[in-house]
């Protein structure tokens, strides 16, 4: 995943990776995102606190999304974005990526 620091950037925190998973948590301020990337696995995306995001696909559409703490969701290989926190205070989840 090709992740553009700046400032705005969330926190990313790798916990656990061996031949089969990547394991990560993204902590986000308000207006932090995670700079425009690739997915080029398949992943989960687990909440720990919830909140609304606003992801920018890379054809140029933004949706909104809400994500709620402890309920999971999945994404196929190629998903192209960026996704930045717009609610207040602070959002936090992991990211389990299928290697293989």
């Amino acid at each position: 995943m090709d992740i553009d620091i700046n400032k705005q950037t969330a926190t990313l925190e790798h916990l656990f990776t061996d031949d089969r998973v990547r394991v990560t948590r993204w902590t986000f301020s308000t207006g932090q995102q995670t700079g425009m990337h690739i997915h080029e696995v398949d992943y989960i995306a687990i909440p720990i606190t919830g909140g609304d995001f606003e992801v920018h696909m890379g054809k140029g559409e933004t949706l909104a999304m809400t994500q709620t703490a402890g309920e999971p969701y999945a994404r196929s290989a190629g998903v192209h974005h960026n996704v930045r926190f717009v609610g207040e205070g602070y959002a936090s989840f992991v990211e389990v990526e299928h290697l293989r």
